[in-house]
């Protein structure tokens, strides 16, 4: 019998099924992961020296995450890839609004069903993909939204007065519980809504309203943050960094050929199909431009350059040949240096300028950069 055709409490005992906490679950299928010599960052490049191992050595230490980078660094990817090393499917009491535990439930709905109906509880499984629990930062995010607050028309249904749990409404965080929680841009989060995370990172737990309620949530937290936020929209308090156990780096292709292998697996287009040819030199020129980018005393280096821009570049390429197939009634094209007119719009919205590139301009100074690409190719 299948692991998920078991539909009671009593079957899941029977079973010998044994719960585990998700940071457990994690280290233990990276270790299977690494011993078996499994890839789990499928379609991340570049970081198989320096970001990867250090995720994995984070993972083993049963650590709360924190990615730190500039813009289009693969954070938030590297963030959902983390999925993979979840158990495929888990056991959940049935209805139950934050996962619970069979063996161990923690809301009164869980407690109260298990009380009732013992080894008769109806029992649901959840596959992995539906653990995983991604919210963007925001200033309006209110500590309702992350932790729950007392809903009165549920307290008016149910006739309970506001003391009873049971009128709790959970917010996102209780609600991912056993699952992977990522907050992307965590400095964008007020300091008082950074603070109400401070018992659920060190402690496991938390208090909904002032209610003599402990819900010690089994939850694995990831952040990631933007080093330029820390001066220009918010900062991540002092207290909070030091509750998260791994800050982790991450940065820009190193070289030219990894930054290829990402832009042609990211990119929406297939030249072939389209019966277009990109030369290998001018696929290198067209990566040039984001590395002359991030070495331009024109642009400003603390925002960084996105590895977007490479890719919008890419697209902008091919359409530029496309369009000229067309209108020239062309089977087929190959690229060529003009075409790159067609690359600039995809620069100058990817750049971010200091004063003297203000006082130039963003066309002129995506010209240049498409200038040193062409000085130092050739």
């Amino acid at each position: 019998m299948k692991v998920i055709d078991i539909k009671s409490l009593g079957a899941l005992k029977a079973s010998g099924y044994k719960s585990k906490s998700i940071k457990d679950e994690l280290r233990d299928n990276l270790v299977y992961a690494l011993t078996k010599e499994i890839k789990v960052f499928n379609g991340i490049h570049g970081f198989d020296d320096t970001v990867i191992p250090d995720i994995e050595r984070a993972i083993l230490s049963k650590h709360h995450i924190l990615l730190l980078g500039l813009r289009g660094q693969a954070k938030t990817k590297l963030a959902r890839l983390l999925v993979n090393l979840l158990d495929e499917y888990i056991p959940i009491v049935e209805g139950s609004e934050i996962l619970d535990d069979p063996y161990h439930p923690l809301s009164p709905f869980a407690k109260e069903k298990i009380n009732t109906l013992g080894d008769e509880t109806p029992i649901k499984w959840i596959h992995r993909d539906d653990r995983y629990v991604e919210k963007l930062a925001t200033p309006d995010v209110s500590i309702a939204d992350l932790i729950g607050d007392v809903d009165p028309i549920k307290a008016a249904t149910l006739k309970l007065p506001y003391a009873d749990e049971r009128v709790i409404h959970y917010g996102l965080i209780p609600r991912a519980n056993r699952s992977i929680f990522v907050i992307n841009e965590l400095p964008d989060l007020q300091p008082r809504i950074q603070v109400s995370l401070f018992n659920i990172l060190q402690e496991g737990d938390l208090q909904i309203r002032g209610f003599k309620v402990r819900l010690p949530l089994d939850i694995q937290f990831l952040f990631t943050a933007n080093p330029e936020d820390y001066t220009n929209r918010g900062s991540i308090i002092t207290p909070l960094k030091d509750r998260i156990d791994s800050q982790i780096i991450t940065h820009y292709p190193l070289d030219i050929a990894t930054a290829m292998t990402i832009t042609e697996q990211e990119s929406r287009v297939d030249p072939k199909q389209k019966n277009i040819f990109i030369p290998q030199m001018l696929r290198v020129l067209l990566e040039q431009i984001s590395f002359e980018a991030r070495s331009s005393e024109l642009v400003d280096l603390n925002s960084g350059v996105s590895a977007r821009l490479g890719i919008s570049a890419y697209e902008n390429l091919v359409s530029a040949v496309e369009r000229r197939m067309l209108k020239n009634k062309e089977l087929m094209a190959t690229a060529r240096v003009s075409d790159f007119v067609g690359v600039l719009p995809a620069i100058t919205g990817k750049v971010e300028l200091v004063y003297e590139g203000e006082q130039l301009g963003p066309y002129k100074v995506a010209f240049e950069l498409f200038n040193k690409a062409i000085k130092t190719e050739f």
